[in-house]
């Protein structure tokens, strides 16, 4: 091991001398023909050299390891005036950017070269050239490597990123071990809402990556960014162009190999192809008016599909100025199956657990996206945006539960049978209106409004619950006779609203100019507001069963049968909502909770560069924060709460140049934690089967202190080597935990004094091959590159039952005094490895594998004796190819998911720090691991085929 180290210092060295002793040469090529667009594959050779390279997709190039001298330039492109500059000088460590625009028609005078690289955001040139020269933390990830990777959605786009795991069937992530409630999500700096009464963030799935120019993450807070932060503000920049116009059309068609698999695909009556499907409350519900069967129906062949156009143009008005438009409107659908199996809390004396099932779910998902934006370009000073948004997600389940209900009661020895049929649909409207002017040379002035509008609805979401006539035949008929409890067969309604106005403003004042023509300093002063009303309200109908001794038979699959040979009248069952029968006064009035949440902030931000190479960036942040919300809710009655907090948070950033190509950084800031609404609300949610959860109004917020330090190395436009380290400290941290009660549902707890978590993150990207061949037209480009990143995380936190119970009105029985964060993996490993290879101009096939490792990590702290449940770690892969067949044509195919493992959550045996002194605690779990869920995703395959006009 020791010779390796030594190999490697020395190799290490070597490359490092190697590039302080030569220099380099760099720049992007713009097209004139075409508005200054990017012009890609034109040559560029030093006379007299053998060095040479061309322009890549976003026109820009570099020459490497460039001898120090004087040199000539010459660029070249068929149909093009070729371009040479003399007099080009390259200094040992130093690298040389030249500019240089083209024209069919003629020369360019040598004043319209410039030093200064400016490029597209969406590539991964230009993106690691902006985290070179950025001074806070923030890794993007671009439209093309999105393309590269196959990312379909902002939820997998970010899971390429060091540190970052997406949690199981949603689109939320974990960042360096830290969950949905410790991230924010904005779109073009502006907040956006949650579509869930469970989350705080919206769900990263929903945005396309067809509407996205790319995606930002910073891990550190900097004080211009709101202040309820401890994992990643996850920023997405919508999609704009500039250029010539074009309309492109894509198609594409594929399937689910679990889907496709299965003999008959079972879905429900309701829902319709599109998405957009609401169901409302009947009249005299409490007569069984509703028109929907409780029955599953055969659909079709389950084929996946999507269609998307989109389009831009750009237009100069007068001489300075320019206005410019980017639409698109994309439809898709999704089908998918997954069986395996599904099971509650193992008992503590003989670890079987408490409910057993085999499950199946058929899933049908659609996405619609519309997105419109316009741009207006005044001078060279002044830019006005307009950014429009309108996204519809729906999935419709059909759920079956064969098994045992409860070992103790219901099905003891099995031949239950539970159907659960479930349409979801969430609707956002985004709206925002973006300005950035240059005043003078010295003073710029960036605002931005937005509004949002969210809308979650469950409408008319239908279970059934059977049992067998007697528990000693499981395999033998079923009824209704044995069902105990109202609610295990139901209607319910429920429908969230969120409005949020959000307003940034900013102004930066420029100071100390220096040789170069730039300026050392830059204080900038700004507000951000935020303003938020919540709306929720809920109602169920519950079918309790009467008259047990004459129950009939039923058959599982064909229940309105029943319904419509006993009706209302029979006094077999009644209709009641958790309020009361039809007979009592109030009975439809839905369970309901809302409030409003104001955050003002105002910010003072310095960046300062001491020396060339150290640079200074420090914040201060102030935020006033006030969250009231009030209820009405079965469990809790009537009431209202508040929480009003004034937040002071500081923020340091500090970036050093060790060379051309080095970067040393360090971040440290003071954040906090806010609870959410769902989370301070008493309201009984049965979202899942096995899992009810309700709120906490005596929740607080956390705080929050970060640490970064982070070493960059750049050894060309394309590559990437870094390494850094951080450490988190949390005071009073928040975690889902069991209540101690018969009925055994969740909630929301500060549940310890203090919570720690540290890791280290290596990530890498380099070009392993690149070759050029000259054809008659111009010069191909061949290219393998690889990258990837690992990341190691270590977590713990305190665990004190003693503090749950004195400061809520709940108990806790945490079989662990310590354990880790929630969603922390140890271990996350990212990799791909892509080709590239030119035919011809416009003819070129890129292919990548992509692939993907969490160890395992905590889904739920273990209580009352059991160890934590746990989601084991898998290895997911996916190849992505697409090839440009010309001007018009394009081909993509895409297998997700190639190993298609096992996905598996387990119940574990109680280990580690034992609490022994908890009364609550009868014994310690010593036969597990149990699985509790387990079913395989199945392997996504699709074609793509697109055509640009």
């Amino acid at each position: 091991m020791k010779y390796f180290l030594l190999i490697f210092v020395f190799a290490f060295a070597t490359y490092t001398y190697a590039q302080q002793t030569t220099g380099g040469i760099v720049g992007k090529l713009t097209d004139r023909e075409q508005n200054d667009e990017p012009l890609a594959f034109a040559n560029i050779l030093i006379k007299g050299t053998t060095l040479g390279t061309t322009s890549d997709f976003d026109g820009l190039y570099e020459i490497p390891n460039v001898e120090p001298g004087t040199y000539t330039l010459s660029f070249s492109f068929l149909g093009y005036e070729t371009v040479e500059i003399p007099n080009i000088e390259v200094v040992a460590g130093k690298v040389t950017s030249i500019d240089v625009p083209m024209s069919a028609s003629q020369g360019v005078a040598l004043d319209e070269v410039v030093v200064t690289t400016v490029a597209r955001k969406d590539s991964e040139v230009a993106l690691l050239l902006d985290q070179k020269r950025t001074i806070t933390l923030e890794t993007s990830i671009g439209a093309q490597e999105l393309a590269r990777k196959g990312a379909s959605d902002a939820a997998t786009a970010v899971t390429k990123v060091t540190g970052i795991a997406r949690e199981e069937g949603t689109g939320n992530v974990y960042v360096r071990g830290l969950g949905d409630r410790y991230n924010i999500t904005t779109l073009n700096g502006l907040p956006l809402p949650s579509n869930n009464t469970a989350k705080k963030n919206i769900d990263l799935g929903l945005f396309g990556t067809s509407i996205i120019e790319s995606i930002g993450i910073d891990k550190t807070y900097n004080a211009k960014n709101y202040g309820d932060f401890a994992g990643a503000n996850i920023n997405i920049v919508s999609r704009n162009y500039t250029g010539a116009g074009f309309l492109e059309l894509g198609v594409s068609s594929g399937a689910n190999s679990e889907a496709i698999g299965v003999e008959d695909f079972y879905l429900y009556e309701g829902p319709d192809f599109s998405g957009f499907y609401n169901k409302e409350i009947p009249d005299n519900p409490f007569n069984n008016t509703f028109d929907t069967s409780w029955d599953r129906e055969t659909r079709s062949t389950p084929i996946n599909s999507s269609l998307s156009l989109k389009g831009g143009d750009s237009f100069n008005i007068g001489e300075n100025s320019t206005l410019n438009f980017f639409a698109v409107g994309s439809f898709s659908n999704k089908n998918s199956y997954r069986e395996g199996v599904n099971r509650g809390a193992p008992n503590l004396g003989t670890g079987l657990p408490n409910s057993d099932f085999d499950y199946q779910r058929y899933s049908y998902e659609t996405a619609t996206t519309l997105m419109g934006n316009v741009g207006l370009r005044l001078g060279s000073a002044n830019d006005i945006k307009y950014n429009f948004v309108m996204l519809n997600n729906s999935e419709q389940k059909h759920e079956e539960f064969d098994g045992i209900l409860d070992r103790e009661d219901d099905a003891p020895n099995g031949g239950g049978f539970i159907q659960r049929n479930t349409f979801e649909r969430t609707t956002l409207m985004i709206n925002q209106l973006l300005g950035n002017h240059d005043l003078n040379e010295n003073l710029e002035l960036n605002w931005g409004v937005g509004y949002n509008n969210v809308q979650n609805l469950v409408p008319d979401r239908r279970q059934n619950t059977l049992l067998p006539y007697t528990n000693n035949d499981p395999q033998g008929p079923k009824s209704f006779r044995l069902v105990s409890d109202a609610s295990a067969n139901h209607r319910f309604f429920q429908e969230l609203t969120e409005d949020e106005l959000a307003a940034n403003i900013s102004t930066s004042f420029k100071f100390k100019k220096n040789d170069d023509d730039a300026f050392d300093g830059k204080l900038t002063l700004g507000y951000n507001g935020r303003f938020k009303d919540v709306s929720f309200e809920a109602t169920q109908f519950n079918y309790q069963i009467l008259n047990i001794a004459n129950q009939p038979n039923v058959d599982p699959y064909n229940i309105d049968a029943y319904f419509d040979e006993y009706g209302p009248g029979t006094g077999y069952w009644q209709i009641r909502t958790f309020r009361g029968t039809a007979s009592t006064a109030g009975s439809l009035d839905p369970q309901t909770y809302g409030g409003e949440q104001q955050i003002n902030a105002g910010f003072l931000t310095l960046e300062y560069k001491f020396t060339p190479k150290f640079t200074l960036f420090a914040g201060v942040r102030g935020e006033q924060i006030v969250q009231r919300i009030d209820w009405s809710t079965v469990i809790q009655g009537i009431g209202n709460n508040e929480l009003e907090t004034f937040e002071f948070l500081p923020s340091l950033a500090l970036k050093y140049e060790l060379n051309e190509k080095q970067n040393l950084r360090f971040a440290a800031s003071k954040t906090y934690t806010l609870p959410q609404f769902k989370e301070r609300a008493p309201f009984l949610f049965q979202e899942e089967i096995n899992q009810d959860t309700q709120g906490n109004p005596a929740l607080e917020n956390s705080t929050n202190y970060n640490f970064d330090l982070r070493w960059e190395l750049f050894p060309s436009s394309s590559e990437l080597v870094s390494l850094a380290v951080f450490g988190k400290y949390i005071e009073n941290p928040i975690n889902t935990f069991l209540i101690v009660s018969a009925a055994n549902n969740l909630s929301y707890a500060n549940t310890g004094d203090s919570a720690t978590a540290f890791g280290a993150e290596l990530e890498v990207k380099v070009d392993v091959l690149e070759n050029e061949k000259e054809s008659a037209e111009s010069m191909l480009v061949e290219r393998l590159s690889v990258g990837g990143n690992i990341s190691y995380l270590n977590t713990n936190q305190e665990l004190d039952y003693l503090k749950v119970s004195e400061e809520t009105n709940f108990a806790a029985a945490f079989t662990n005094t310590e354990a880790p964060l929630q969603g922390a993996s140890d271990f996350i490993f990212n990799a791909d490895i892509s080709y590239y290879t030119e035919f011809a101009n416009n003819k070129n096939l890129r292919t990548t594998l992509a692939g993907n490792y969490f160890s395992d990590r905590i889904f739920a702290l273990g209580s009352t004796g059991r160890g934590h449940l746990v989601d084991k770690g898998f290895v997911s892969l996916d190849f992505i190819t697409a090839a440009q067949l010309g001007d018009h044509f394009g081909l993509g195919l895409n297998v997700r998911n190639l190993l298609n493992p096992l996905v598996e959550r387990v119940n574990e045996n109680a280990e580690g720090d034992l609490d022994t002194t908890n009364p609550a605690i009868p014994g310690f779990l010593e036969d597990g691991p149990v699985t509790a869920l387990s079913y395989k995703k199945g392997v996504d395959l699709s074609l793509s085929l697109t055509y640009k006009f």
